[in-house]
């Protein structure tokens, strides 16, 4: 425990902010922040100055989703803390740990009236889980460990602490930084597992289905080990995807979409839900109804009971030692029946062939996303904006590795995926990284193309443009609405891209692709790729047939 005599407050604050090992600060200073930026001039902690605040929160955010450890974002009160709060809501929303420090004017005495001042630490206590306004050095230290404890402790979310002008010029006398402590999660009890296996092994149609909180190392190597022994069917969520490997044999699909797709015939038929890590935050892949199939929560919080989700069963605690305990002591059932699955598997099998090659342009979803996938290695990354093509990414790209499609199905917020690209191409310099981005999110936070080409980033920004807001508009076809209100003008990307000293590419015909893609990989650097995009497809696919589909007999 280091003991620190005579310490200025924000000296202090970057001690502590290094004790808990944070490497960077995203974020967009003022002046109520000057002397906690002076400290971190002289600290190991790197000050990565974005262009927009939710750009520092997104990056933040992204970096807790990917590492497991706390991302900081920094901001000065009023507009730039409350340019946070799309970000708070998206780490909190989306697990992911990440701690926001703001400015704010000097609360002992201030010549300004109330001058950009608004009470932000009561703003972000209801999309946070702790929010504290910082007013006495020396409780520093217990406040900073308290809210690193807070973040990453599951389930992950957002923090904020308040560091005031007047607080952080202050000296403490003496401070001591607080020891982190080693801490295991609790185990569910033996008498929960026994009946867990139990209701597996009475039932004939089980399924599980992996969702965002199940994205941890131990888990998916457990979880496998449970699936490949007991040969149980798996589905996964949109946050979900690569916990089990896309090409696994017993991989049905991701469930993009409420109802209707194909995987949801098989969601129908199981008479038994084993849930791994999916709460009701994230969009329901199913919904319960009274009488209907069984539920097993496997988590580690119980169940926030919903109307459309309320489970017989509940294993809380350690999902990975869960899922070691049920593997050692369950035995393959005679009475499990998954042919009507695997009937299932086929289908969707053959339906993502669909449009892999179709050579029109502009490009419909499917073959942009088989060229993409086509051009990304296992460990390739997708960070995925939000729009329509989320969708058809969802369903139809392969996931062979966890964390290698980054998406939001939580908050859905758009503008955070070129953020999210971003960095995790600082944190994997060496693996492709792409954003894909519709035009309408792209502009949201376009101006932090600046921001990478300044870090000196290799990224590839897949623009795909149609001049609208095309996931709204397909839903106002979809409700019989007329065709009004939501079409838009663009820049010209290719331009755009290089006042950025980026370098920009226009894709003329659906053959172009590829190959274009592979040369931006080739050359490093910071790449826009345009590519037009069909959305007729939305409706033929998404509507028209899921409407006539009868899930197979």
């Amino acid at each position: 425990m280091s003991n620190f005599k005579d310490i200025k407050a924000s000296d202090l604050f970057v001690k502590a902010l290094e004790h808990e090992g944070v490497e960077y600060i995203f974020g967009v200073p003022g002046e109520e922040n000057l002397d906690l930026v002076e400290s971190l001039r002289n600290s190991s902690i790197k000050l990565i100055l974005t262009r927009h605040e939710q750009g520092a929160g997104f990056m933040a955010a992204t970096y807790g989703r990917l590492t497991g450890k706390t991302g900081v974002c920094l901001s000065t009160l009023g507009p730039g803390a409350t340019n946070l709060v799309t970000p708070a809501a998206y780490a909190q929303l989306g697990a992911m740990p990440m701690l926001m420090i703001t400015g704010q004017k000097p609360i002992k005495k201030s010549k300004q009236g109330r001058f950009q001042i608004i009470d932000v630490v009561n703003m972000m206590r209801p999309i946070t889980k702790f929010s504290r306004q910082i007013v006495n050095v020396n409780t520093i230290p217990g406040l900073v460990r308290e809210a690193f404890r807070l973040a990453e402790e599951e389930r992950p979310g957002a923090v904020h602490l308040e560091l005031p002008e007047d607080i952080a010029a202050e000296h403490a006398e003496s401070a001591n930084l607080f020891n982190i402590s080693a801490s295991r999660r609790p185990d569910a009890g033996t008498r929960a597992i026994g009946q867990a296996i139990e209701t597996i092994q009475h039932a004939k149609r089980p399924l599980i289905l992996i969702g965002a909180g199940a994205n941890r190392k131990r888990i998916a190597t457990a979880l496998k080990a449970f699936v490949e022994k007991s040969g149980i069917p798996f589905f996964n969520t949109q946050m979900g995807k690569g916990v089990i490997g896309g090409y696994h044999p017993l991989y049905l699909g991701t469930a993009a979409l409420s109802a209707g797709d194909y995987l949801h015939c098989a969601i129908e038929r199981a008479d038994l839900i084993i849930n791994v890590g999916h709460d009701v935050v994230e969009k329901p892949p199913f919904f319960m109804e009274h009488g209907g199939k069984q539920v097993i929560h496997v988590n580690f919080n119980s169940a926030a009971v919903d109307e459309v989700y309320f489970p017989q069963l509940e294993l809380v605690g350690d999902i990975a030692t869960s899922f070691e305990c049920l593997t050692e002591q369950l035995e393959p059932a005679s009475t499990h029946d998954f042919s009507y699955f695997m009937r299932v598997r086929e289908h969707i099998q053959e339906h993502m062939k669909e449009g892999a090659d179709d050579p029109r342009y502009p490009m419909i979803p499917q073959r942009i996303v088989a060229d993409v996938r086509k051009i990304m290695p296992d460990d390739g990354i997708l960070a995925l904006d939000n729009g329509m093509y989320k969708i058809w990414f969802a369903r139809n790209y392969r996931t062979p590795e966890p964390n290698t499609v980054l998406l939001d199905n939580a908050l859905a917020t758009m503008g955070a995926g070129l953020s999210s690209a971003m960095m995790a191409a600082m944190l994997y310099p060496q693996r492709r990284v792409m954003a894909v981005c519709g035009d309408g999110g792209f502009m949201m936070n376009s101006q932090e193309m600046e921001t990478a080409v300044r870090l000196k980033l290799n990224l590839v920004v897949l623009v795909l443009r149609d001049d609208s807001y095309g996931m709204i508009r397909w839903k106002q076809a979809g409700g019989g609405f007329p065709d009004w209100g939501l079409e838009f003008g663009n820049p010209d990307f290719v331009r755009y891209a290089e006042s950025y000293g980026a370098q920009g590419h226009r894709v003329a015909q659906a053959d172009d692709l590829v190959p274009l893609l592979e040369r931006c990989y080739s050359e490093s650097g910071v790449h826009l790729v345009e590519v037009e995009v069909d959305y007729s497809e939305n409706t033929r696919v998404l509507i028209d047939e899921l409407a006539k589909r009868v899930c197979l007999v």
